[in-house]
């Protein structure tokens, strides 16, 4: 008597444990349902807020233009895209997982939305007329809010560097904290903390790229003396947003590679001094010709950028920082397609002698090389300032002229 086998039943697999999403697949999955999510209005006309005369500007360097009129970026642990509708209108969507009134607000705070900038705009119109004739082009160009320990790393990386290898840094700086997600091609991060970025050794950073020897010192030195402040080096910088204006510079003076006019930078641009005014060769030029023309020909000094950021709050009182950055702006050569000719103040080059690839550089003081400030259009706002505070012999007014 034969008997028939039994089929065997296929083997249960059992199920993989369900684990907590990371950040990452967070991120992935935000970004498939972003679209579902749709755009949210900010309440912001354009002349509140221009992305490209406030993105691409020399204030930040974390933020990508990944799609006309849109710029992403990274506000405290939320990835957001700001564009702007066909009126002009901003409006922004979220690609993470995260409060939506929380990230507003905090996208509120870091675009300085607190300030009418069209308040400020007639203000500094009714007593400049030239003002107001940039205005008019130059409408929404806004000084950002930026977390302080973010605003300060990322213009240590500035010093004696392009556009191009200024972003390449901090966006390895910015590698170091968490992936957030993925938009137009760019990987974004959450900035890292100043406990992340004192795991990092000089060695690493040269290894990553960073170049020049005394920015690798001036990021790892800041970082170490930030570490050694009662209550933590990041409260330190927020506590500065107390204090007068040169208390502020005094104070940021005292890290390393941070002197007087990096300091007006990091000030205005996160530190709430809305009166600070960093002075470099555009604000120079600027100054002996509309503000104080007694020192026209005369070699930029320290003592004078004090005068010169005098002369700015004396015309435009303690919001010149604002005015200052509008005036910056409408001499980038970003601007030429926009800005009349006979409001500049900077000769333009003829484009005819501009061979494809050709860069314009201003020479360092601190070693030999050059710096590119004309890559992608853009100008970083301090690049020239260390050069000014080593007391450069040769003529600053010199120095973009071809």
């Amino acid at each position: 008597m034969t008997t028939k086998k039994r089929k065997r039943s296929p083997k249960l697999i059992p199920p993989t444990p369900s684990t907590p999403p990371t950040p990452q697949t967070q991120a992935r999955h935000s970004l498939n349902t972003a679209k579902a999510r749709g755009w949210a209005p900010l309440n912001l006309t354009q002349a509140e807020l221009s992305l490209p005369l406030t993105f691409p500007t020399g204030q930040t360097f974390r933020w990508k233009n990944t799609a006309p009129l849109e710029y992403t970026g990274v506000v405290g642990p939320h990835l957001v895209t700001l564009k702007h509708l066909q009126n002009g209108d901003v409006c922004y969507c979220l690609h993470s997982h995260s409060h939506p009134e929380k990230a507003e607000t905090a996208l509120l705070d870091f675009l300085n939305a607190a300030v009418s900038l069209a308040g400020l705009w007639k203000a500094f119109s009714a007593s400049d007329a030239r003002f107001a004739a940039l205005a008019r082009h130059l409408s929404g160009a806004r000084v950002l809010r930026q977390d302080p320990f973010e605003c300060l790393i990322q213009f240590l990386c500035s010093s004696n560097n392009n556009i191009a290898r200024i972003t390449k840094m901090v966006d390895h700086v910015s590698s170091l904290g968490v992936h957030v997600g993925d938009v137009g091609g760019f990987q974004f991060h959450v900035f890292p903390s100043l406990e992340q970025l004192s795991s990092v050794s000089e060695q690493q950073l040269r290894d990553a790229g960073f170049g020049y020897r005394f920015i690798t010192k001036y990021i790892i030195g800041t970082v170490n003396v930030l570490r050694s402040k009662p209550g933590g080096g990041e409260e330190w910088l927020r506590s500065l947003r107390k204090l007068d204006l040169p208390d502020v510079i005094s104070a940021l003076s005292t890290l390393p590679g941070v002197g007087p006019k990096v300091a007006a930078c990091i000030a205005l641009f996160s530190l709430d001094q809305h009166d600070a005014v960093p002075v470099d060769t555009h604000v120079w030029r600027i100054a002996t010709k509309y503000l104080l023309p007694e020192l026209a020909g005369s070699q930029l000094t320290p003592k004078l950028c004090n005068r010169v950021a005098e002369a700015f709050v004396t015309k435009y009182g303690k919001y010149a920082g604002w005015a200052q950055t509008l005036l910056f702006i409408a001499e980038l050569p970003s601007q030429n397609a926009i800005i009349p000719s006979h409001l500049r103040t900077i000769k333009q080059r003829n484009p005819a002698k501009v061979e494809d690839g050709e860069e314009e550089v201003v020479r360092s003081t601190y070693d030999s090389g050059d710096i590119n400030v004309r890559d992608l259009g853009v100008t970083c706002c301090c690049q020239e300032f260390m050069r000014v505070e080593t007391g450069a012999s040769s003529d600053i007014t010199e120095i973009l002229d071809k």
